[in-house]
């Protein structure tokens, strides 16, 4: 079996066991030791839960492009989403400014899209280019 093995600084790829193509596994940790994963319109356990969804299944969609045994390990060490939390009247949005990380010109509803991006910008980039 292949192996390889990329250490960025919180995200890896390694061979494990047998794998099939396209296979993730994201590890978690406790999301009050993460820089900013503030909620805005949402209970914190809700919008820990959308974060999770949503990256769970990006990491797995970006997993599908590796080749037959590998499998996309992620860990999770830090995460700091695009913007800040500011309040609009009464309530509290997450408002997302040009001089925001990632600097991207383009607006988009889909959920994390500028953190996915970042992901995916990374994946192509370290991942599937040790690989090839």
């Amino acid at each position: 079996m292949k192996s390889l093995k990329l250490l960025t600084l919180v995200m890896g790829l390694s061979s494990i066991g047998i794998a099939q193509a396209g296979e993730s596994a994201v590890k978690w940790q406790d999301f009050d030791n993460y820089r900013d994963v503030r909620a805005a319109n949402q209970s914190p356990t809700s919008f820990e839960k959308q974060i999770t969804i949503n990256f769970e299944k990006h990491f797995a969609k970006l997993a599908e492009k590796l080749p037959s045994g590998y499998k996309l390990n992620v860990e999770v060490a830090d995460l700091d989403l695009a913007g800040a939390i500011e309040f609009s009247g009464a309530k509290k949005i997450r408002v997302i400014q040009p001089f925001h990380y990632p600097q991207i010109k383009r607006s988009t509803s889909r959920s994390f899209y500028y953190e996915k991006r970042l992901v995916t910008n990374w994946f192509h980039s370290k991942v599937l280019s040790n690989i090839s």
